[in-house]
């Protein structure tokens, strides 16, 4: 024997969906709280800024060319990516508690950004 429903219920949650990064995330409505995930192709540029800094400070690359041909990249991109390592201690704490704002992104950051870490945290 089967039970029928009692009453149909409707459900209204208020989303949008926008894109960040490039990729579609949901929009909470204004005051709601979705738990934060980590941005991982940003931490992962942060992790390497800061491994290629190292290097080249500690003297096991003498270039930055030298150091882009050993990783197989662009001394370019490698360079792009490397100025993260000027961001703001407490934005770099922000990305890594995925604790940053919408508009920080790795498309974003590598655009470019201000060099005082002032104007960074007015700018994002």
């Amino acid at each position: 024997m089967t039970c029928p429903a009692a009453e149909t219920m409707t459900l209204h949650v208020p989303f949008r969906i926008v894109r960040r990064g490039g990729r579609k995330v949901i929009a909470l409505p204004d005051g709601a709280q979705a738990p934060r995930r980590p941005d991982d192709a940003l931490v992962k540029a942060l992790a390497r800024a800061f491994r290629w800094k190292r290097m080249l400070e500690a003297g096991d690359f003498a270039t930055i060319a030298e150091l882009a041909e050993r990783e197989g990249i662009a001394p370019s991109y490698l360079t792009r990516v490397m100025r993260l390592t000027l961001l703001a201690p407490d934005m770099v704490a922000a990305i890594l508690d995925s604790r940053q704002g919408p508009g920080v992104t790795l498309a974003r950051l590598m655009n470019g950004f201000p060099e005082e870490w002032e104007s960074q945290r007015k700018s994002f």
